[in-house]
């Protein structure tokens, strides 16, 4: 049987569209000549639209944005309507402890029932791909009984994180219910509203940042370049590329047997150090200085006592873990990035947009991946501030305060470990 052609696909709906993930599932979609409708909170706010709209000028169909929110439900009906595959990467994420965990729990559960509602009840919807995480399969907040040099697990799709343990902070949670209440719908249909669906559960997802709505995961790389953190803390990620990730939706929506079935995204697992020493390695000869000196976990431990964001990061201080990513490469047919070559590029790609400010040693776009968008290309405001010790001009010096990661509210945006 002859391959389909993507018009054959009819219109795709990605959801939180502005979104890191979703941004490069659009940015694929629209490149291979999908029809694409993708889904924003608000079409007024020109920060969040423009770039979507500005991610393939020549795309061969025009993207369509509509307005769409997780705690609304009636308007997730307009939004699939007419749609044969929907792919449903929005999702709350907290970069810091929410007052309730159901300011998390709540919108990621509800909303993607929601989705999976409108979607069972268009008559038109095939298959349902939706962004998980390996967070709904295990936390290193629990820790592994092991003896002394023996080997790591590396856990598959069959591990499902326990919910009930007490000792799980909010997103985990969140990502695990939403994830079982949807396979748990899906199963539950009739026979005339059944539909397909899949996950994807990606690791700690970095690469190119396509605008300045920057996800909690690249926050980590943006302050290890500049210096708001002045010291690495012991932990430990399944890192991933954010574009092995929109090929992996892409895939569970064309693969006939990605259907039922989870599927981790992971490249390598590697420490915060680790990452620390690419971004060094690479970057020193343009005249940044990256900290690579672990903090003392006490230090961290008392950090958290006045900086709200560190409470996430104690409970998984030295706890390492891996991943089989085998139904990754072998059903969905990805050969990982390389994880090195993902974080050189987000690095490259902060630098380009403004985030990271440009030494003198850096030329203009030097050494950028050709994939990375510039400043002058974005409208998302002004770049932050510098580092006040790399080389930079005198009046871009500006002061940096050594803090965790920034505080904000939990947002429609997509998975990030």
């Amino acid at each position: 049987m002859a391959a389909k052609s993507p018009e054959e696909y009819g219109l795709i709906l990605v959801t939180g569209a502005s979104g890191f993930v979703a941004s490069h599932v659009v940015k694929l979609l629209l490149e291979e000549g999908y029809k694409v409708r993708g889904t924003v909170r608000s079409l007024s706010n020109e920060d969040k639209v423009a770039p979507i709209k500005n991610l393939v000028p020549d795309a061969k169909y025009p993207i369509e944005l509509v307005e769409a929110d997780l705690l609304n439900e009636d308007s997730w009906k307009e939004a699939v309507k007419g749609c044969s595959y929907v792919m449903h990467v929005a999702s709350p994420f907290p970069n810091a402890m929410p007052k309730s965990e159901d300011d998390v729990i709540k919108p990621a559960v509800d909303g993607t029932l929601a989705v999976l509602k409108a979607a069972s009840e268009s008559g038109s919807v095939k298959r349902v791909v939706l962004t998980s995480s390996i967070a709904a399969i295990y936390d290193p907040i629990v820790p592994i009984e092991k003896k002394e040099g023996e080997e790591i697990t590396a856990f598959d799709e069959e591990v499902w994180l326990n919910t009930e343990d007490p000792r799980l902070e909010p997103y985990g949670k969140s990502k695990a219910l939403a994830e079982k209440a949807a396979w748990d719908f899906v199963k539950q249909l009739p026979e005339d509203k059944k539909i397909e669906l899949a996950a994807i559960n990606p690791g700690m997802v970095v690469g190119p940042v396509l605008s300045k709505n920057l996800a909690t995961s690249v926050e980590l790389i943006k302050r290890l370049l500049d210096k708001s953190t002045p010291a690495v803390p012991k932990m430990h990620f399944s890192i991933c590329d954010v574009r092995d990730v929109a090929q992996a939706h892409l895939k569970a929506m064309i693969i006939p047997e990605a259907a039922g079935h989870r599927h981790i995204i992971s490249s390598r697992e590697m420490w915060v150090k680790d990452i620390a020493l690419v971004l060094q390695k690479e970057l020193k000869q343009h005249g940044y200085f990256v900290p690579t000196i672990n903090a003392p976990n006490i230090l961290v431990w008392l950090s958290s006592f006045v900086d709200k964001p560190v409470k996430l990061v104690v409970p998984r201080l030295g706890r390492e873990y891996k991943f089989n990513n085998k139904r990754m490469v072998e059903v969905l047919g990805i050969t990982p990035i390389d994880a090195e070559k993902s974080i050189v590029d987000t690095a490259y790609s902060l630098i380009n947009l403004g985030v990271i400010k440009k030494t003198r040693k850096l030329k203009k776009n030097q050494d950028a991946p050709a994939d990375a968008p510039n400043e002058a290309a974005q409208v998302n405001g002004e770049a932050e501030g510098g580092d006040k010790n790399q080389e930079l001009e005198p009046e871009e010096k500006e002061k940096k305060d050594a803090v965790a990661p920034v505080e904000a509210k939990p947002q429609e945006i997509e998975v990030a470990n």
